[in-house]
Formats: structure tokens, sequence, C-alpha cells
């Protein structure tokens, strides 16, 4: 088959062994995957894959079943599906649990399946579960016009959940007013925690920046509220008014999905298909995605991530 492979530091699209899956998964003839931010940091050598995932990049694809293990029993060949992967999405085939596989909803194309698996993953998990966000809750969202962040604004607009976001422009500013941010503060103009505070306290914050957001976070939160950091855009430190957590009550949370087990990953996407795939066959959640490109010019998408001036997704489509 053909796979991405980084050579010499650049994308190319070369020819590499095909798999064939073992007890328990499927393979999957990929017509599109996307760009994570994850990607990025595996090229820089600091997010290697688990344990026997593939070194190939990618970690979520949709596309047609073209091969299952004796004992599965969904998928069947021919079923289109995407999936959230712990590798192997840049390539014509992708080997996975059958587990990790949800059906495409109705209606929508496989560029448009492929932008949903990893974002409404984190997303709803980091909310629901890790968050542990109730109706009617605040939340903050930083980053929010990112993958995740457009997936997050989404599903507390469909939820019930008033939200905050910070953003790096006014375009991106007006595009999450557009999916449900109540109010947005442009991180170039200034310090966003006076903003917060003038909108109301935060019951949950949806972080992956970290750094020097990990204070002004703790300050905008009432009592028992849940800081849920799933990222460190903004580097590994930071300063914490430790008075606060314990006064407050607070709860700091760390959350990575790429290295849970697979009977974890398990749990975590049939919560996702109950209650999240839904909403997307009645229309109130939808792909957002900025671009897509052929997969032999991954080089030029994982420039444009780079580059952070992209609102949801981009699209590798394969051939």
């Amino acid at each position: 088959m053909m796979a991405i492979e980084d050579i010499d530091g650049k994308l190319c699209w070369r020819e590499t062994a095909t798999p064939a899956p073992a007890s328990g998964e499927i393979r999957v003839r990929v017509r599109a995957s996307a760009v994570n931010r994850a990607d990025l940091v595996q090229r820089s050598g600091q997010y290697p894959p688990p344990a026997g995932a593939s070194s190939v990049l990618g970690l979520e694809c949709a596309g047609v079943v073209d091969q299952v293990a004796p004992e599965v029993i969904w998928p069947k060949v021919g079923d289109r599906v995407c999936a959230l992967l712990s590798g192997g999405g840049y390539a014509e085939y992708a080997v996975f649990p059958a587990t990790h596989a949800l059906p495409i909803p109705a209606g929508l194309s496989f560029n448009e399946a492929a932008a949903l698996p990893e974002v409404f993953t984190t997303a709803w998990l980091n909310l629901r579960r890790e968050g542990e966000l109730r109706t009617g809750e605040r939340v903050l969202i930083h980053a929010a016009a990112s993958g995740v962040g457009t997936a997050a604004l989404q599903l507390c607009r469909a939820w019930g959940n008033p939200t905050f976001a910070t953003v790096g422009s006014r375009a991106k500013a007006e595009r999450c007013v557009e999916l449900g941010a109540e109010e947005c503060a442009i991180r170039h103009d200034g310090p966003w925690l006076p903003q917060v505070k003038a909108w109301g306290p935060v019951d949950v914050v949806l972080d992956p920046v970290g750094g020097e957001y990990l204070e002004p976070n703790i300050l905008c939160l009432r009592p028992r509220g849940r800081l849920v950091n799933i990222g460190l855009m903004g580097g590994g430190g930071g300063s914490l008014q430790l008075g606060l957590v314990l006064v407050k009550r607070l709860t700091i949370r760390g959350s990575v999905l790429r290295s849970r087990s697979n009977d974890e990953k398990t749990a975590i996407l049939a919560g996702l298909r109950e209650e999240v795939w839904p909403l997307f066959e009645t229309g109130q959640l939808q792909p957002i995605i900025e671009t897509s490109f052929p997969i032999d010019q991954a080089e030029e998408a994982h420039q444009l991530l780079a580059g952070n001036q992209t609102v949801g997704k981009l699209i590798l489509e394969v051939p």
C-alpha cells in the first residue's frame, strides 16, 4: 500500500507493507484522514505512538471495511465507518480494533466523517466524563477555534451549557459565536481573565494550552469547579495559588486519549456513540472543516496547521 512517511523531515507518499487484521481487528480502505496537532508533536519526537501502534501518522480515518477478523460481528465488509486510531491513518489501509469503529452518520461524506472521531471523542470525554459537566453549567473553552474547540462549542450548545471562548483572531471569534459561544476573548488583545470574570464564574475549563493559563484558569473557577487540561501548547510550567484550590475545593485533572488502553477506548467510544452520534442525525452537530488536501500534500497541510490560522479540521483525501 501507499502511506505517508517522514523522510529527512518531509512527509512523502511512499509504498510500504499492507497491514492485516489480527484477532478482534478490522481493516479499512481509507478514503480520508485528518490532521491533528498531535501529529505535529509526534513528528518533533515528543509524542511517540503507544507500544504496538503503527508508526504512520494519523489518529482518525474514514473509509470502507475490506477485511474483518473471524470473530468480529460488527462492522462487516463493505460498511462505511470512521474510526479513532492510535496511528496509521495517513495510508491507503488502516488496521485497528473493531470496537474503535463508528458508523458514518447518515448524509456525511468520507471527508466529513474523517473530521469527527478524534475531536468529538476528546471534547465529549473531557467535558462529560473528566469535567463531569452538568446541564446549565458554564464552560470556558480555550483555543476554541481548533478542531476540539469547535466540537466542544457545539456539544455545549446542544446540552444547554453557556460557553466563553478564547481565540487568536477576530475572524475566529466570529466563527465561535456562530457555533454557540456567548462571548469571546482574543488573546492578542490582552489578558482574557478580566473578560471571563465580567461574563461570570465558570464551572468547567477545557484547556489545551497549559503554561501561563494555569493560574488564571484557577482564578475564574467557581467553588467546586473543574479544570481539565488536555494539552501543553503554552508549555508545561505555570504558577498555581494552591490556597485557592483548597478554599474553592477545585479539581485539576490531566487527560490524554491516545495512550489509554483499547478496552478504555472501547468504553469511551460506546458512550460517544450513544450520546453524541444521534446529534449528527438531528443536525445539532456538524463537522467543521477548514479545507482539504490530497494526501500527498500532507506536508502543506501540516504547515497550514502550524500557522494557527485555521478553524476546525484539515482533511487529507486518499485516492
